[in-house]
């Protein structure tokens, strides 16, 4: 099924293909046609096509698979049309632009450009960063798209479901069983499965440039840079040249609160740019999009950049010190930029699955992501905490934020978890960036710590006068990511758990540190 809108007074125009994997609901009906209009008063045809088994198609859905047999066939359908010029662009979010991504490396008809926003290329790496499952994310999409009509979320059937062991089940308390969760959860290791859904370097199979649009709080945006990056490294230096990014303060398709109460809409920001960018591309007039743009929090500001990462980005280690009480918001953790003046120490703290560290705010779908204050969690001695001093002057972290942790576990395999936050002057303390790593075989000796690598989310947040950076460490963030339950076993249908004593360690020989990305400041 689909709806064409078309501009006056053009036999042939060029088109904007949209596949829709939502129901036709009154709300989404309403929103096709504002946009179908608003395109086709542009000067576009706009084709707006269920996906199977959606948007009043034929069929069985189940999300993302089909994607690129049926994309193909809608491609030489819109060949055949007579009010079809030649020139052909896509566009939509999460899985909308996995239906572009599936038939990127498509030639007749050749797509122009593609317009994705919160999505990438790897659905793969964003179930499963750094290892963990995330958890949230998909038992949320499970309930909002199981059948063929999209649902309202239950908040209580969704804790309900969350908090299932095994998490196999987590589908079933939820709402019914549903296929392709449970094929989510089974193929954690199995490659040919997500080479069905991601395929096989399709950044590097693409024929034209793509317009990403990402979200500091989404969980695509690791994987969306990832892509953005690879575009810009393209061998073709036409797809290379014409690809651009814009990073806002967003959830996966939804406004953020800032702590300061203000908000940036996003469903304006993910059409505007469409229009003057699709008419570059077709050199109706100069360029009008800068390379990058990024929404700097802290100021709430945008800014127009050349590139990710920003060149003049000085990359900082600041390293994890304390007495050996840092936990809690109640303990002694420092966070300091002199390796000198660390001493021997190690700080610990006692991981129970069954009391696991509770998700507040971060990249993730449904009600718990975005920007949320980290008071409560820091009151627990799980968390262990490092301050930096309060800030006299402001200090900008922009870009990629990865930590380097020397651990031991009393566990074969744990997890170990950190969080950027912004300390406010009045205490208040909002996540700016996580990270998680799962950690196998882990060597049983205490005197051979493990450096572990995680990951943080990019990131870009001016740190004001009077606020402090600080550090939270643990063992898990639930349910964004799954629990481990520090025994080796099958993830899908694990129900054992013990109990894991965790040491980080932050001496001269074994130093603990994150790697801020600082930009100098006017």
């Amino acid at each position: 099924s689909a709806r064409l809108f078309r501009p006056r007074s053009l036999e042939k125009a060029p088109t904007i293909l949209v596949r829709i994997p939502l129901t036709f609901t009154l709300e989404n009906s309403f929103k096709s046609e504002l946009i179908g209009r608003f395109w086709a008063s542009r000067g576009y045809n706009v084709l707006l096509q269920g996906t199977r088994g959606r948007y009043r198609s034929s069929g069985t859905f189940y999300p993302l698979i089909h994607e690129r047999e049926d994309g193909q066939e809608t491609l030489a359908w819109i060949k055949q049309q007579s009010w079809f010029d030649g020139d052909l662009f896509m566009w939509g979010s999460s899985s909308f632009a996995h239906t572009q991504w599936a038939i990127a490396d498509s030639v007749d008809p050749k797509i122009k450009g593609y317009f994705m926003h919160i999505g990438s290329s790897d659905f793969e790496g964003m179930f499963y960063p750094g290892g963990a499952f995330s958890l949230a994310t998909a038992v949320y999409w499970s309930m909002r798209s199981r059948g063929q009509e999209d649902r309202d979320v239950v908040l209580e059937d969704l804790k309900k479901g969350v908090e299932t062991l095994p998490i196999i089940e987590a589908d079933n308390v939820a709402l019914g069983d549903t296929d392709f969760y449970n094929d989510w959860v089974l193929n954690k290791d199995n490659q040919e499965f997500w080479k069905k859904i991601d395929g096989n370097n399709r950044t590097e199979t693409i024929q034209s440039p793509v317009f990403f649009l990402a979200g500091w709080y989404d969980p695509f945006l690791i994987t969306q840079i990832e892509d953005y990056k690879s575009l810009k490294s393209h061998s073709d230096s036409y797809i290379a040249e014409n690809t651009r990014l814009i990073i806002g303060p967003w959830k996966h398709a939804e406004q953020v609160i800032l702590p300061n109460g203000e908000s940036v809409t996003y469903r304006e920001n993910s059409i505007w740019p469409s229009i003057p960018w699709f008419d570059e591309i077709l050199n109706k007039g100069l360029k009008k999009i800068s390379n990058v743009k990024i929404f700097v929090m802290g100021v709430n500001e945008w800014r127009e950049e050349q590139e990710w990462p920003l060149q003049r980005t000085v990359y900082k280690p600041y390293f994890f010190d304390s007495s050996g009480k840092a936990n809690s918001v109640n303990g002694d953790g420092l966070l300091t930029p002199l390796k000198d003046d660390l001493g021997n120490v190690s700080d610990s703290f006692t991981y129970d699955p069954m009391n696991p560290v509770p998700t507040a705010g971060g990249a993730m779908l449904g009600p718990w992501g975005g920007i949320r204050s980290q008071n409560n969690i820091e009151q627990r001695e799980d968390v262990l905490i490092y301050n930096g001093p309060t800030l006299e002057f402001p200090l900008e972290i922009t870009g990629p934020v990865e930590a380097h942790l020397y651990v031991s576990s009393s566990a074969e395999t744990t997890d170990f978890t950190i969080k950027l936050v912004d300390v406010y002057p009045d205490g208040n303390a909002y996540n700016i960036s996580d990270g998680i790593i799962r950690l196998e075989d882990i060597p049983k000796s205490k005197d051979e710590p493990i450096l572990a690598k995680i990951q943080l989310r990019p990131t870009s947040n001016v740190f004001l006068p009077g606020h402090k950076i600080r550090i939270e460490i643990s063992s898990s963030n639930f349910p964004r990511y799954d629990r481990n339950l520090n025994v080796k076993q099958d993830l899908a249908r694990g129900e054992e758990y013990l109990n894991a004593d965790q040491i980080i360690y932050h001496s001269k020989d074994f130093p603990s540190y994150i790697l801020l990305p600082t930009v100098p400041m006017d």
